[in-house]
């Protein structure tokens, strides 16, 4: 479960096999590495998954798309599939990690079992685990991975997709248990939103205007946008926009295409409008912005 490394004109992807499930599932005993120790920080990676990351005990420090998230005892983070991530440093880290595909999530993107809203690309969660939860959580993992490792049938990914199902509904549960802001109880509001994240994601370089994504749900644009601030408090505009910007940053950060590449890489045709959305939004011109992050030369 090795990262591959950055290249310095683009952004490796960490794969999965290409034989066999999309799907991985490794436990962790004890591991450190980072400052404290020989082992330096693992190298930055783009995710072709999804990625949860258990950790029963141990402390450190994640890097994902330049933001620096703690580890802590008892929490499940969630990285999103097209997010890049730097494990920093860990010490004495007891846990596990899951990497799945697209494909094993239930299909129907308004399905209940269907978590895209929990691991859209703009968003990372670290949700709290109930301490009389974590027997019953690393028990779902090793059946998990119990049944990755036999020999295949006609029942294996059925039963792949349903422990995953199920995995991801409980951290959608203990999610909306000790969330601190307010969200509907309405589902429909949240099978919106998870909606708007997977066509958001495809087609975020190309259509910048609201009225798109509305068309494209077959929903009139007031209710979209209503739906989104009731769910995120951000509009549907806002969405769009910082989806853009933040593949700018990851660019920025983790490449050497020059701010030109990188605006058209983003969808933004004049690169003058880019470098002002961008400095509203991160605070620093693009090229103060990659001097600052020390990642490119």
């Amino acid at each position: 479960m090795s990262p591959s490394p950055a290249t310095p004109d683009d952004l490796t992807f960490d794969e999965l096999p290409t034989t066999g499930s999309s799907l991985e599932v490794g436990f962790v005993r004890g591991a450190s590495f980072g400052a404290a120790t020989d082992h330096g920080p693992r190298p930055p990676h783009r995710h072709a998954y999804h990625e949860l990351i258990w950790t029963r005990s141990g402390t450190g420090t994640h890097e994902i798309d330049g933001e620096s998230v703690e580890i802590r005892p008892g929490t499940l983070t969630v990285i999103g599939r097209g997010r890049v991530h730097r494990l920093l440093a860990a010490d004495d880290f007891h846990g596990a990690g899951v990497r799945f595909g697209e494909e094993l999530l239930h299909p129907g993107s308004g399905g209940r079992a269907n978590a895209t809203w929990l691991i859209g690309t703009t968003a990372t969660q670290t949700v709290d685990v109930p301490e009389g939860e974590f027997d019953r959580l690393e028990g779902l993992l090793r059946a998990l991975a119990d049944e990755l490792h036999r020999p295949p049938d006609v029942r294996s990914l059925d039963l792949l997709r349903h422990f995953l199902s199920a995995l991801l509904l409980w951290i959608e549960r203990w999610y909306e248990d000790c969330h601190q802001e307010p969200r509907s109880d309405d589902h429909a509001v949240l099978d919106l939103y998870r909606r708007f994240v997977e066509v958001l994601e495809r087609e975020f370089v190309r259509h910048h205007d609201a009225v798109y994504y509305a068309d494209a749900l077959a929903v009139p644009q007031s209710a979209l946008s209503k739906a989104l601030v009731e769910a995120t408090g951000r509009t549907t505009k806002e969405h769009i926009t910082d989806r853009r910007l933040l593949e700018a940053a990851r660019l920025l950060r983790f490449t050497t295409m020059n701010v030109g590449e990188i605006a058209f890489r983003a969808g933004y045709t004049d690169q003058l409008y880019f470098s002002r959305a961008f400095r509203r939004r991160y605070g620093a011109a693009p090229t103060d912005y990659r001097r600052a992050s020390g990642t490119v030369a």
